[in-house]
């Protein structure tokens, strides 16, 4: 098939549906606005002369899940993984933490009485990974591939993550550590959905692990843009679209940008309709972020916190429940839960010798403006006293800031929209990656599956495109 293409937007879901619609034969030009292909995928020097940050996405499950990625030979392209020794730790008040290891059974050793609950709820779901990913990354359908499956998977997931801890486990280790597996969802644990990401995430740390590139995030994105232009494409970075017809005549554009995004830049090409759906789209709430160059590793209570490159900062299930129930009620947590990672300890190419990084948000109301630095790190020293000692130099992101490096994340709003029910059901519409104008395509988070450096929306987005042309 020959043809000529237009993609919108140089994330990981551009790239992919680049790569796909390249090796169908398209002739393909990908513009960027910013100067650095990637998205939420960028390695930057943040704060000192030799500390390299990840601007977005730190830790990469889904990137090691995707199906689509696999199936490409990005290691030949210089992506390393590296494997921190255990996937997560989850640090608690009495000193303690709680850890996923790659291993079912020896996570399942840590939790006491709940181990076997433990296995029993994620046993399943990891060891057919390889078979239930390209359904879990993509749209919903009517008709599995694997129903029964897909039936056991839907059964857990569709409760809320508080219910489902509460009743799956009886102690508090467990609960927590499930707890802050949902809590990625930007969801109250209170709502419908809010278990799945739980399960998703539980079920990668086991199946692929929770690693983190060689170099950073950018390692990623240097891959795939290798692999786009070894098939003779071509990326133009610090290119702002305004207007789609502005662009080179193209038998298909594809669009990585926000649903209310693409209202603005196709104008009259789409239906007024379609145009009154994309507009009721609802962003999710927004993160506050902060970069750190720091002089010596975080001082953890819990050495057992050192064998992590992530680390879940929000002790137990009832407190992470309260964060991020302030969270979707418009409010700010007194204690919020954090979300933290520290590439430096596994990777030696982040920082200068001896010296480290860190990485660490916290869920905050779309396009908040408060200041959220004083919560954030009493919470970090809540569990590690002397952390700001050990504080070289900080970068704040505001929801606002980091809007203004990756126009996509609206408000601070990291996963491309809400995902309740409806818009997980219908993301942005019943079309999913569809438009109203038969050339124009939505391959962003803003369609299935979602949130994440996975790749798989912009996959399923070209693959939509190439049907239909066919």
């Amino acid at each position: 098939m020959k043809g000529r293409a237009n993609v919108i937007g140089a994330g990981p879901n551009g790239l992919a549906a680049a790569i796909v619609l390249a090796g169908a034969g398209f002739e393909v030009q990908v513009l960027e606005a910013e100067p650095q292909p990637g998205g939420a995928a960028r390695t930057l020097p943040l704060t000192l002369p030799g500390f390299l940050h990840d601007f977005g996405s730190a830790v990469h499950p889904m990137a090691a899940g995707s199906p689509f990625f696999s199936s490409l030979p990005l290691e030949r392209y210089g992506l390393q993984w590296i494997h921190s020794p255990a996937p997560l730790a989850h640090p608690l008040d009495d000193g303690t933490a709680v850890l996923i290891e790659r291993s079912i059974a020896d996570t399942a050793r840590g939790l006491g009485e709940d181990g076997k609950a433990w296995q029993k709820l994620f046993a399943p779901l990891a060891d057919s990974w390889a078979m239930l990913a390209p359904e879990l990354l993509g749209p919903v359908r009517l008709l599995p591939r694997h129903p029964l499956k897909m039936a056991r998977m839907a059964l857990h997931a569709f409760p809320s993550a508080a219910w489902l801890a509460r009743h799956a486990f009886r102690e508090e280790r467990a609960r927590a550590l499930f707890a802050g597996l949902a809590a990625h969802s930007v969801l109250s644990l209170d709502e419908t959905l809010s278990a799945a990401f739980g399960l998703m995430l539980g079920a990668t740390a086991h199946a692929v692990g929770w690693p983190i590139p060689r170099g950073g995030a950018e390692a990623i994105t240097t891959a795939l843009c290798i692999h786009l232009e070894s098939m003779h494409s071509s990326i133009r970075t610090g290119t702002r679209v305004d207007h789609i017809d502005d662009l080179p005549r193209a038998d298909v554009t594809m669009c990585d940008i926000t649903p209310r995004q693409l209202v603005t830049l196709a104008g009259n090409r789409l239906s007024p309709v379609y145009k009154q759906r994309l507009q009721r789209w609802r962003y999710g709430p927004g993160v506050f972020k902060v970069d750190y160059a720091l002089r010596e590793p975080i001082p953890w209570k819990s050495a057992d916190c050192k064998r992590a490159a992530t680390v879940h900062v929000g002790g137990q299930l009832d407190d992470i429940v309260v964060s991020e129930a302030s969270m979707r009620k418009g409010e700010h947590a007194e204690r919020p839960f954090v979300l933290l990672a520290q590439p430096s300890l596994f990777d030696p190419t982040r920082a200068p010798a001896g010296k480290h990084t860190a990485w660490a948000y916290c869920h905050v109301p779309n396009g908040s403006t408060y200041d959220m630095l004083p919560r954030l790190e009493a919470q970090i020293e809540r569990f590690a006293p002397g952390f700001r000692e050990c504080i070289l130099a900080r970068t704040i992101f505001t929801p606002a800031l980091l809007e203004a490096r990756d126009a996509n994340l609206v408000g601070g709003d990291i996963g491309g929209g809400s995902v309740d029910l409806r818009q997980f059901l219908f993301r942005p519409t019943a079309r999913h990656y569809a438009t109203s104008a038969p050339d124009i395509y939505l391959c962003s988070s803003s369609t299935p599956p979602g949130g994440g450096v996975h790749g798989m929306c912009g996959f399923h987005a070209a693959q939509l495109a190439l049907k239909r042309l066919r």
